[in-house]
């Protein structure tokens, strides 16, 4: 039984802030595979079933960010869970650029307030994570005020295709294992292949690959 938790702050005010991406993709995992969230248990709403052959219950706490370890550990009771093999919390970064996902199997909780409370209610930082870059705020930017604020109209048309290449990261999880995804999903992007001189005779695409362009 894997138990894969979401955090987010309830409610409509809060569905489309940088705080609830975890909420977007737990719920984009949910709609893949035909789960709802039917069951309310431990102060969280509740979709079971089985995702790439792997009993599966995703967890979207109702508590507020700041108290997700009450959904936590009621969870891990209710399900027997062993968080250091079958919990993974997903949930954004403000130390990763926008779009970056970071697969861990433990570490500490950062400025995070979801994860500081799961930290301190399960006693233990030895647990799976799936991080989501959302960038830094601005200087003038009060860290609490920039969290809750909807992400940018630039970041908002690629949240598509951020919250699916982090599904992605999940199934991946669930079908091959951490050690296997964290590989994958942690390793840079390949360097784009320079071209030959014979490829670059054409003066107008070397100028554009100078300024950024094609």
């Amino acid at each position: 039984m894997w138990l894969i938790v979401g955090l987010g702050n309830p409610g409509e005010t809060y569905a489309r802030t940088r705080h609830n991406i975890g909420f977007r993709v737990v719920t984009e995992l949910a709609q893949r595979h035909h789960l709802r969230f039917t069951h309310k248990r431990a102060k969280a709403e509740i979709a079971e079933g089985e995702i790439a052959g792997q009993r599966v219950a995703l967890a979207l706490p109702q508590t507020y960010m700041n108290l997700s370890g009450q959904a936590v550990v009621g969870l891990r009771q209710w399900y027997k869970i062993d968080p250091a093999t079958e919990l993974l919390v997903v949930y954004d970064d403000v130390d990763l650029p926008f779009g970056v996902l970071r697969l861990r199997e433990r570490g500490s909780a950062g400025t995070h307030n979801g994860m500081r409370s799961i930290v301190a209610l399960l006693g233990s930082q030895v647990f799976p994570r799936l991080r989501i870059g959302i960038d830094r705020p601005p200087v003038a930017w009060n860290l609490a005020d920039y969290v809750l604020a909807r992400f940018t109209p630039e970041q908002e048309a690629q949240l598509p295709e951020v919250t699916r290449r982090a599904a992605d990261a999940l199934e991946l999880v669930l079908r091959e294992g951490i050690v296997v995804a964290m590989n994958r999903i942690n390793a840079p992007p390949p360097k784009p292949e320079k071209k030959r001189g014979s490829e670059t005779s054409d003066p107008s695409a070397e100028s554009a690959d100078r300024a950024g362009g094609g």
